[in-house]
This record gives C-alpha cells, structure tokens and sequence, in this order.
C-alpha cells in the first residue's frame, strides 16, 4: 500500500510490480505519479511531459553557456599567442 501525496488515498501496490522511477496514476484523483522509493514504498508526484521538457531545456541551456564559456577562453590564448 501506498500513499497518493495529492489526496491522500491509499493506493494498492504490488512492490514487486514496480521498479523505481515507475509512474502511475492515482485511482482516486487521477494524478500522475512515481514511485520514489520501494522500502518503504512511496510516491510523488511525476512531472507532466512540459515540465520535464522545460528541465531539459534548462539543463541544455546551462550545458551550451559551459561551452560558450570554454570556447572564449581559447580564443583568448590564441589572440595573446598573435600579440608576441
């Protein structure tokens, strides 16, 4: 058994059924879920496929600023190597 953290329902859960990271959705409210944890079993809410696409913008947008960073840096050795 499990908690949905929305409503508060009791969910039945085969632990064995489940893997982490798995989704689900509550029988009661109809809220998405992960399971989070499997001893002892817990959900959380999952996050809709926009949100998730919006982390992984974000995550891209800080990867890609890293490699502006690292491709500046060069450039400046090579502009002091010109100078000598």
């Amino acid at each position: 058994m499990a908690t949905c953290p929305e409503c508060d329902a009791e969910i039945e859960v085969d632990e064995f059924d489940v893997d982490k990271g798995d989704q689900l959705s509550c029988p009661e409210c109809g809220s998405n879920l992960e399971v989070t944890s499997l001893s002892p079993l817990e959900l959380d809410l999952a996050l809709e496929d926009d949100e998730e696409e919006e982390e992984d913008a974000d995550d891209d947008d800080m990867d890609d600023d890293l490699e502006d960073d690292e491709e500046d840096d060069s450039t400046e050795e090579e502009d002091e190597d010109w100078e000598e």
